[in-house]
Formats: structure tokens, sequence, C-alpha cells
């Protein structure tokens, strides 16, 4: 079985579990066109004198990056709705190295060096209507999300990575407000701080209705984030452009 496979496994078993109670509940499906750029990503690992702290977007390169977001969301009586999200993210790249690179275990000589990044993202959100007016939602609620983080350097034979997957609780805000009758302001934010680290997802983009229940957006996102413990040193941020259609049940 590759590493991909209880991924897909439990993605595939969320799908079969809530999709058809979401199809019953006047959903709302969103595809998006990612187009991402990293601008710092900054790691070490172990977080010791045994390991280099050094700057893997100088080997994967900045980007940009296409990638898809992709979510479903429901209603669940007048107030309350949930909210299932997939973001995927990887970035693959070469570069020499003018320093030596001690990461997990392994020196890496300065040289041309393979890396690969990926930072893959499941939520699930449950969010409260607290203001819901014809001229402005505000939701709140908070989100569960499932991260999948690998980090890869790759040298002649010389091979070495960091893998982790785990839950990260966030906080979750999001608003819409009319601008006309077609036109409408949606924005978002997944966010929360504590601890050895922080997480940031916040998105704003402009989108227009169309009679027949489709609508089409575009605007920004914004990630940031890490940890400093122990185990490891890792923060980065993606600065992204967005374009996406979106299906809403009438």
């Amino acid at each position: 079985m590759t590493k991909s496979s209880p991924r897909l496994v439990t993605v595939s078993a969320v799908c079969a579990t809530w999709v058809p109670v979401a199809l019953a509940s006047q959903p709302q499906i969103d595809i998006e066109w990612v187009r991402a750029s990293q601008g710092r990503n900054l790691v070490q690992v172990p977080n010791d004198a045994s390991g280099s702290r050094f700057s893997l977007d100088a080997l994967t390169g900045s980007g940009p990056v296409d990638t898809p977001r992709v979510q479903v969301s429901w209603r669940s009586g007048d107030k309350q709705e949930w909210r299932l999200l997939a973001a995927p993210l990887s970035l693959l790249g070469s570069s020499v190295s003018v320093v030596p690179i001690d990461f997990q275990g392994r020196r890496f000589l300065a040289g041309p060096i393979s890396a690969r990044y990926q930072f893959d993202s499941w939520r699930a959100t449950w969010r409260y209507r607290w203001i819901d007016r014809e001229d402005l939602v505000v939701k709140v609620g908070a989100t569960a999300k499932i991260r999948d983080a690998s980090i890869r350097l790759k040298s002649g034979v010389l091979e070495a990575s960091k893998d982790n997957t785990g839950f990260v609780p966030l906080l979750h805000v999001a608003l819409e407000r009319p601008l006309s009758a077609q036109w409408r302001l949606e924005a978002d934010v997944d966010a929360l701080a504590g601890g050895p680290g922080y997480a940031v997802d916040a998105g704003v983009r402009f989108a227009r209705d169309f009679s027949s229940g489709w609508s089409v957006h575009a605007g920004a996102r914004y990630l940031d984030g890490g940890a400093d413990n122990d185990e490891v040193y890792a923060f980065a941020d993606f600065t992204s452009v967005t374009l996406g259609v979106t299906w809403r049940s009438r």
C-alpha cells in the first residue's frame, strides 16, 4: 500500500458519509483554482544543534504553483452550517546549496539538492450565522483540520524526509456582503495561535451571481503558520490569487 492510500481511504469515507447529507440539505459546491507563491519557508529538523536551519524555498523555488481547492457546504437548520474542505499544496524543485545542510540525521554537502514540500489540508467546519441580514451575513464557528505535511531532500543517492500528520483546531469566521443585485464580497478566516506555533488561512473574493444558481469569483488568499518545538522548526507563508466557480442549490 502506498503512502497516499490511508489519505484516500479517509477522504472516501468522509465523502461517503457526508456528501449524501449535503445533497439533501441545500448544498453549495465550490471549486477554486489557486496560484500560490511562496514567501518564506524556514526549516530545521531536528530543532537542536544537530540540525541546520535553512531556507527550503531556496531549494524548491518560490513558485508560483497551481493547485485546486474544493469545498462543499450545507445548511443544518436555519442558523447552522457545515463545510468540508480539501486544499492540497506541494512544491518540487532543485537548486545548488552553497553550504552543507544537516537534515533528519543526514548531512547534505554543498552542491545540487532536490527538495519537495507538501502541506495538504483537510478540514471540517461547523459555523453559526451570528448576523443574518440581507445586507450582511457573519458566520462564526470552529474548524477541525487534518494537516498532512512532508519535507524531502535528495542529493545523489542520499535522501531524507520528515513526515507529519496531525490534528489542528482552528477558529472560523466568514462574511458575505452584497454589493449589488449580482455582485457580492466574501471573506473567510481559519486561524489560531498558541503554544509552539500558529496557523492562518485568510481569503477574500468578489463573486458574480447568475440566475441559474451558478456564480464565478476571483480573489486572493494568504496562508501562514508553523511550529517551533523540540522535534521541528518550520514556518512558511504563501500568497495566492484565486479563480473559481460555485453552484448553490435553489
